[in-house]
C-alpha cells in the first residue's frame, strides 16, 4: 500500500509541478504548447495500449473481446458524459459567461475531467500483479501530466482568471488524480473478475481524450506536421521506457 500512496502523490504532484513551471514560463508560445500536448498524447497512447489494454486482454481470457471492448467504450462514454458539466466551469473559474472564453474553459475542463480516470488507470494497473507494469503506467501518466500542467496556465490567465484561482484549479486537477489512484487500486483488489473490464475502462478514457480533445486541437493549427512528430516522439519514448523497465 505504501508504494501505491507514493505513486498516487507522484502522479498528482506531476500536474502541480507542470503548473508551477507554467507560471515561471509566463507565456508558452502556441507552437511549443501544441508540441507539448501532442508529445503528451503520444505518451498516453502508448501507456493506454501497452499498460492497460494489452494486460486487460491477457487477464480476460476467452471473454477478452466482450470485456475489453465493453470496457473501452464504457470508459469513453463516461468521459463524454462528464464533459456535459463543463458550463459550470465559468462559476468555478470566477469569470462571467463569455463565448470567447468557452473554448479555453472547455479545453481546461477536458484536462481536468480526464485526470480522475487517469488516476484510476494508475491505481487499477497495480491489479496486474506486476509492480513494473504498474509503475510504467503511473510513470507515463506522470510524465504527460507535466506538460499538461504547463499549458493550462497561460490560457486561463489570458481570459482573466486570477493567478491564485488559476493555481487552485490546477492543484485541484492534481488532487483528483490522487483520489482516482486510490479508487482504482481499491477496485482492482476487490475481484480479479472485474480487473479486465476496469483496465479496459481506464484505457478507454485515455484513448477518448487523445482522439477527442488533444489531437483535434493540435491538427487545427498551422504546425500540424510538427505536432505529429511530437506525438510520435512521446510514443517512442514510452517504447524505450518499457524496454528499460521490462
Amino acid at each position: 500500500m505504501k508504494i501505491v500512496l507514493i505513486t498516487a502523490f507522484g502522479v498528482g504532484g506531476a500536474t502541480v509541478l507542470g503548473s508551477l513551471i507554467g507560471f515561471l514560463a509566463k507565456r508558452i508560445p502556441p507552437r511549443f504548447s501544441n508540441a507539448l500536448l501532442c508529445f503528451a498524447a503520444g505518451v498516453m497512447l502508448s501507456a493506454a495500449i501497452s499498460g492497460l489494454i494489452e494486460p486487460a486482454v491477457e487477464c480476460a481470457g476467452k471473454n477478452a473481446v466482450i470485456l475489453v471492448t465493453g470496457g473501452i467504450f464504457a470508459g469513453a462514454l463516461f468521459l463524454n458524459l462528464l464533459g456535459r458539466f463543463t458550463p459550470w466551469f465559468h462559476r468555478i473559474a470566477g469569470i462571467s459567461p463569455d463565448i470567447s472564453a468557452d473554448s479555453t474553459l472547455l479545453f481546461v475542463a477536458a484536462i481536468a475531467i480526464h485526470n480522475l480516470p487517469e488516476g484510476i488507470a494508475a491505481g487499477v494497473s497495480f491489479g496486474t500483479g506486476s509492480i513494473g507494469d504498474a509503475l510504467r503506467v503511473a510513470g507515463s501518466i506522470a510524465l504527460q501530466n507535466i506538460p499538461e500542467g504547463m499549458v493550462i496556465i497561460a490560457p486561463m490567465q489570458n481570459i482573466g482568471i486570477r493567478p491564485g484561482r488559476t493555481f487552485l484549479i490546477a492543484f485541484a486537477t492534481g488532487v483528483s488524480e490522487i483520489i482516482g489512484t486510490l479508487i482504482g487500486y481499491y477496485f482492482a483488489t476487490v475481484s480479479a473478475a472485474v480487473l479486465p473490464f476496469a483496465l479496459a475502462f481506464a484505457g478507454g478514457t485515455m484513448l477518448y481524450v487523445i482522439t477527442d480533445e488533444m489531437i483535434p486541437n493540435n491538427r487545427s493549427t498551422a504546425d500540424a506536421p510538427g505536432a505529429g512528430y511530437a506525438l510520435l516522439s512521446g510514443f517512442c519514448l514510452m517504447i524505450a521506457m518499457n524496454q528499460l523497465m521490462g
